[in-house]
């Protein structure tokens, strides 16, 4: 079958990194214990225990949606709330599922159109009420990095652990990226979770060369009580577990979670210094980790979609492009001389009617 040229739009688009392809097909060469109780899912874990530097557990589910939204639901009863960002993702991207699997746990959105949540608005959003009549604040969510592409250096993550810490709140962090993260400020996975005061971080699978599945990792085992059966009353309890957790072993062992993400992050940046300067282009976030948000004339991103090329435009308005592990930089620089052709396109009426 002939592919067609790859696009940015996603970086759900790509395919399945080799290192994970691979041990997913050692764990195909015969039969094995069913729901989890098998080596792969075993030895998955312990290498996720190696990796955080502590005795964590570990849990393997599909997706993203259910990996926070469970993780979620383990820190809440269905009286308590969840302060988050107004472009969390489990606000705006989970079609409720974080309500529904707490039975009804309240996101409590921060007023900023800030992608980022800080101490100061989580202290007003827990301290905005406390009567009974009100949803009861019980857990922060922070994403990392967030929907826009920005990541939380680890004082961040550390100042609104405290503030977590010191109004009795858990904090969740939403990983789907955190791969990403990590190159980005070249720190270690301990440094960026536990030891900067996360409770529960979901780390994403899918976005960083594996087919699917994402891990919830607690890091206070008593915060996990029961959510082996939380998984399996959602649906998320894989029968053959060792497909899902298989992939993780190629993953961590061989360090391919990390020079994945280097790589998506590194064509990003090769596309923003390529295009920067063009005529009519402004970044719209700072480009920190895997993904480059455009603004730029309608008539420039008509232009890139005549030319074949597709994008996302929900957030902010402009352009969204994401990279993968298996980005081609070759083919980010097409993308990079075809804005640039599209903005001076562009611009040339209006540098003719000027004249």
């Amino acid at each position: 079958m002939t592919h067609p040229a790859q696009q940015f739009a996603s970086d759900n688009y790509a395919g399945i990194c080799p290192e994970a392809w691979a041990e997913m097909e050692r764990a195909n060469g015969g039969s094995a214990v069913a729901y989890g109780d098998d080596a792969w899912t075993e030895r998955a874990a312990d290498a996720f225990r190696r990796l955080f530097e502590k005795d964590c557990e570990v849990f393997f589910v599909f997706n993203g949606t259910a990996a926070n939204s469970l993780a979620l639901a383990a820190l809440c009863q269905s009286f308590h709330s969840v302060i988050c960002a107004s472009s969390a993702h489990v606000e705006t991207d989970e079609c409720g599922a974080p309500e529904f699997f707490s039975n009804g746990s309240k996101l409590l959105v921060a007023p900023s159109a800030s992608p980022k949540l800080t101490p100061a608005i989580i202290r007003t959003l827990a301290g905005s009420r406390s009567d009974i009549h009100f949803p009861k604040p019980r857990v922060v969510t922070i994403t990392q990095p967030t929907e826009t592409g920005l990541v939380y250096s680890l004082d961040e993550v550390r100042a609104i652990a405290a503030v977590c810490r010191e109004l009795g709140l858990k904090l969740h962090m939403d990983g789907a990226r955190f791969a990403h993260a990590c190159a980005a400020l070249g720190c270690s996975p301990a440094e960026l979770s536990w030891q900067a005061g996360v409770d529960v971080l979901c780390f994403g699978g899918t976005k960083n060369g594996m087919a699917a599945g994402e891990a919830v990792i607690f890091f206070d085992r008593a915060l996990a009580e029961d959510f082996d059966y939380r998984c399996k009353q959602a649906g998320q309890l894989a029968s053959k577990m060792r497909f899902l957790s298989a992939p993780w072993i190629g993953m961590l062992e061989s360090g391919a979670w990390l020079r994945n993400a280097r790589h998506g992050n590194a064509c990003a940046a090769r596309l923003a210094a390529a295009i920067a300067g063009a005529p009519g282009i402004a970044f719209l976030f700072p480009v920190e980790a895997n993904s480059v948000f455009l603004s730029a004339p309608d008539g420039v991103l008509d232009e890139l979609r005549r030319r074949g090329w597709r994008f996302y435009t929900f957030i902010g308005g402009g352009a969204r492009f994401m990279f993968a592990w298996d980005a081609d930089p070759a083919r980010v620089d097409e993308l990079a001389a075809d804005i640039r052709a599209a903005a001076a396109a562009a611009a040339e009426p209006l540098r003719s009617s000027v004249a």
